[in-house]
Parts: structure tokens; C-alpha cells; sequence
């Protein structure tokens, strides 16, 4: 017997004695092909795959046995499918060097030309997971030295324990033993809290949401630190609200005397800051400040929203105080989290927001309805039962070691005229280039060696840091991130030779 051709043999010699009449065949079956391969490229079917048997496949397309059989074989000559005998179709991994692997190959990930920040963020942290880039530009702490893995056993116990749950045991505020940890910390560290307060959220996030949704309303003008947060920026865009920047020193905190200026001239509906860590500046506004600025906005009735939440994460001997140890008329609205100290993966947050603890509630009821009760207990047994202070007494220590040797490697490697923060607590330093190295310029040419940065424009409304960028130091020090800091400074460096700029090296803010 003649031995039987190949697949893809067989089918171009079919193809060239086709009769005109099959045309409208042909162009099914091509479309069918190229319809797979789509899917393939946009990973909806993953290398190594099995993917659809020709009679499944002519029953999902609605089409003939036939013209299945004509695009696998397409799609085998195009090399995105293989045969495997008596297996079936499979999606042929692809050559190495066709991957994209933009720290060798050096290619540019995709980045919007105009400067989006919600876009910007979403870019930033897509290339860290999707490309394995380096972190220098995550938001986020490294998970690694967090007990995560425990947090994670007390979760699955509580769910074994509880096959069932009553929706009513998640409605705000939430969960009463957690409540009482959060307080309990709070007490034990000198800040005065009525468990009464406390309203459990979604992360920080939610909380500042539902904090400025309860103080101001849309058109409204509420004051920010400058250079600010993002996400807090976002949260008033998102509410059509109205930022406006007051002036922010780089140890001392919000500038108090150009705010009451400010107030002076215009209606402010509230005020947003983070005096302590601030993201991204890192100092601790000494206690004057703060009852300074607490005592400025009582006297006009103004309401302060404080994100507080990296207030366990001090380089100090004692956690700092907060606004709300000095908030005698209940206009602190003082919102933390545990993401940044003890665990990202189940976000839970907490408000305590005086005055405005009942609207506060009623819009957490309003906008999500619940948390999710699993992982607040999960926590509330965490802090009853394991070693908080002990974790955070190790991550604290490692923070300022990697603050102490990031803050030495910029100073090293960057170009003269760089000039960095000098953070008290929290993760992240915050750089101050030559003036005419854009920091958009850099973000990009970072990108195609795999790194990641935190562009100045991220932190402003106004473009006022383009020559600005964040440093994540949470991650481990190793030789694949001191390799790319340097190669971070010479960016800096050929992009200030294109565009000038001189000063002193290594100076701080």
C-alpha cells in the first residue's frame, strides 16, 4: 500500500485541484483558521494546549467535518498547531526567541503617548507581573516577608469550620473581634478610640472613598498635598471633585501657612493628607505640624481625611502620632489598612471617621454592602494569636536597611544634580533628577531594559514633577536590582546630557 502523505501534504495537494464551485468553502475554512489563531496569539488557548477535536470543533462552529480538517491544517502549516497521534490537536509551543522578553531583546512595552496616571499605574504594574520587570515602580510592598501563608491556614480553617454563612454577620460596621483588635492596637500605642468608630472597609481605598464621599460633594474643592498620593487624586476625580495643591515640604509636611491662604480665598470642602510615610516624600510631620493643621481646620469647620496607612511601618522606636490624637471636634476622618503591614491579599481596611461615623456606615451599605467576612476573621485571629509585633519589628528593620543602601546606590549612580528624600517609614524613595531629565522619557527607556519606575507626573495634577521619579526599596537587594538602579542612573544621565541640567551630586531634599 502507498504510504499516506502528511496532513498539510495532503491538503495543498487537495487544494490545488479544487473546482471553482468550493470557493465559498475555501474562504469558511480560512476564516475559521484565522479565527483560531487570533485566539491563540491573544493566549485564549495557552502553548501546549489540546485544543477543540475536529467533530467538537465542526459542532461548536457549525460547520462541516471537512472544513475543520482544512483550517487545522492551515493552522499546521502556519506552525501555530501539531498533531500528536491518537491525541488529538494541540498548540505548538512557540521558539524561544519569538517570546517577549523585553530585559534581553530590549523591547518597549507599551506605553500611551499622552500621560494617563490611571493608565500609567495599570502599565506599571501589567509589566511587572506580565514581564517580570523590575519593581522600582510598584506600589505595592514585597509580599514575601509577610505570613501571608498563615493568615491564609486561619482562613481555611474558618471556612471548614463555617459551610454556611449569614449574610447579616458581614454588614457594616463589621466583624466585632476584629473591631476590637484595631482598637486594642490604637490604645496600646496612645491614640484614644471608641470601638463604636471603627467601620471596616475594602482596603484604604474604599475607606478614603467613602470618608471624601461623606464630607464633600461633587464640584466641591478639597485640598491635597503636593507632590500627593495618586489614589488620592483618583478618588476625587472619580467624584467630580476639584483638587487643589498646596505646597508640601519635604520633612515637615503640608505647607500650613500657604493652606490657610488658600482657605482664605476659597471654599474648601475638606482637606486629604498623609502625615505620616507620606506617599511619595516618606517624612513624618513632627506633632507641632499636626496640631497645627488639626487646630487651622477645626477653627473653619474644615474636615481632614488622614490616610494613615503606613503607620506601622516607622523607622523610629515608637509609631508616631496621628491627626486624631489631636481632634477635639470629631473631624478626623482617619482611614488605614493592613495591606501595606501584614497582608495585600485580602484587603482589609477600617475608618474612623468621628463626626461622620453614621454616614460613613450608611455609604459602605450603600456602595458594596459588605465586607467579606472570612478574611476579617481570619485577621482577628492573626492578631490574637501570632506574632504581629514581632513581623513587624522584622520588616521595619529590613525597610531601613534597604532605604539606607537604595538612598546610597542612587547617590553612587545617578547623574550630578540628583537629589532624594530622606523617609522616616514606609518603602519608597523619592528622587529629584537633573531639571531637564523628563521623567516620561525615563519611564520609557526604563521599560525597554525592564525596569519600572514611578514617573514624577503620577504624583500631580498639574505636571509640577516631570523631572521627579518614585523608588520602590521593598524588594530584596540583589545583584539583579543593584545591576538595574545602575543602569537607571546612566538613563538619567545620557537623557540630562541630551537636555542639559548641573548641580550638586547627592543632596537631600
Amino acid at each position: 500500500m502507498r504510504k499516506r502523505r502528511s496532513t498539510v501534504a495532503a491538503f495543498w495537494h487537495r487544494l490545488d485541484a479544487l473546482p471553482p464551485e468550493l470557493e465559498n468553502h475555501l474562504k469558511l475554512y480560512e476564516k475559521l483558521a484565522d479565527e483560531i489563531e487570533e485566539a491563540v496569539r491573544r493566549g485564549v488557548f495557552a502553548p501546549g494546549e489540546k485544543v477543540a477535536s475536529v467533530r467538537q470543533a465542526s459542532q461548536q462552529h457549525d460547520v462541516s467535518i471537512k472544513t475543520v480538517l482544512h483550517a487545522y491544517a492551515i493552522l499546521e502549516s502556519r506552525g501555530i498547531l501539531e498533531t500528536r497521534p491518537q491525541s488529538g490537536y494541540f498548540v505548538r509551543a512557540q521558539p524561544q526567541a519569538l517570546k517577549t522578553e523585553p530585559k534581553r531583546a530590549g523591547r518597549a512595552l507599551a506605553v500611551a503617548s499622552e500621560v494617563d496616571v490611571s493608565r500609567l499605574v495599570l502599565s506599571t504594574l501589567r509589566s511587572i507581573g506580565a514581564h517580570d520587570a523590575v519593581p522600582f515602580g510598584s506600589p505595592y510592598p514585597d509580599p514575601e516577608p509577610f505570613p501571608w501563608r498563615r493568615i491564609n491556614q486561619y482562613a481555611n480553617a474558618i471556612a471548614r469550620r463555617h459551610s454556611t454563612w449569614n449574610l447579616i454577620d458581614d454588614l457594616p460596621p463589621g466583624n466585632p473581634e476584629l473591631i476590637r483588635q484595631i482598637a486594642r492596637r490604637y490604645a496600646e500605642n496612645g491614640v484614644p478610640v471608641d470601638p463604636q468608630e471603627i467601620v471596616i472597609t475594602v482596603g484604604a481605598t474604599e475607606a478614603i472613598n467613602l470618608s471624601l464621599q461623606a464630607v464633600a460633594k461633587p464640584g466641591d474643592t478639597v485640598a491635597v498635598e503636593s507632590p500627593t498620593y495618586y489614589a488620592m487624586l483618583h478618588a476625587i476625580e472619580r467624584l467630580g471633585m476639584r483638587a487643589i495643591e498646596v505646597p508640601t515640604h519635604p520633612a515637615e509636611g503640608i505647607d500650613i501657612e500657604a493652606l490657610e491662604q488658600i482657605i482664605a480665598r476659597r471654599r474648601i470642602a475638606a482637606c486629604m493628607v498623609m502625615p505620616n510615610f507620606q506617599n511619595p516624600l516618606g517624612f513624618q510631620m513632627p506633632d507641632e505640624r499636626k496640631r497645627a493643621l488639626v487646630e487651622l481646620l477645626s477653627t473653619h469647620d474644615i474636615p481632614v481625611i488622614e490616610n494613615d496607612v503606613y503607620h506601622e511601618l516607622y523607622y523610629g522606636e515608637a509609631r508616631p502620632s496621628t491627626l486624631k490624637n489631636f481632634d477635639t471636634k470629631g473631624l478626623v476622618l482617619h482611614c488605614a489598612s493592613f495591606s501595606k503591614s501584614l497582608t495585600a491579599s485580602y484587603r482589609i481596611g477600617w475608618a474612623m471617621p468621628g463626626r461622620y461615623r453614621a454616614q460613613v456606615e450608611k455609604l459602605k451599605f450603600l456602595n458594596t454592602l459588605t465586607t467579606p467576612s472570612v478574611p476579617q476573621v481570619a485577621i482577628a485571629d492573626y492578631l490574637r494569636q501570632d506574632g504581629y509585633d514581632r513581623h513587624l519589628r522584622r520588616v521595619r528593620k529590613l525597610y531601613r536597611q534597604q532605604a539606607r543602601i537604595m538612598s546610597s546606590m542612587v547617590e553612587r549612580f545617578f547623574p550630578a544634580g540628583t537629589r532624594i528624600s530622606a523617609p522616616q517609614g514606609g518603602y519608597v524613595l523619592w528622587v529629584e533628577l537633573p531639571g531637564r531629565v523628563d521623567s516620561m522619557r525615563l519611564y520609557r527607556a526604563a521599560l525597554e531594559c525592564g525596569i519600572t519606575i514611578g514617573p514624577g507626573y503620577m504624583f500631580s495634577t498639574r505636571n509640577a514633577f516631570s523631572h521627579f521619579i518614585r523608588l520602590n526599596y521593598s524588594y530584596p537587594w540583589t545583584a539583579q536590582s543593584e545591576a538595574a538602579l545602575q543602569r537607571l542612573g546612566a538613563l538619567a544621565g545620557e537623557i540630562g546630557a541630551r537636555g542639559g541640567g548641573q548641580s550638586n551630586k547627592g543632596d537631600r531634599l
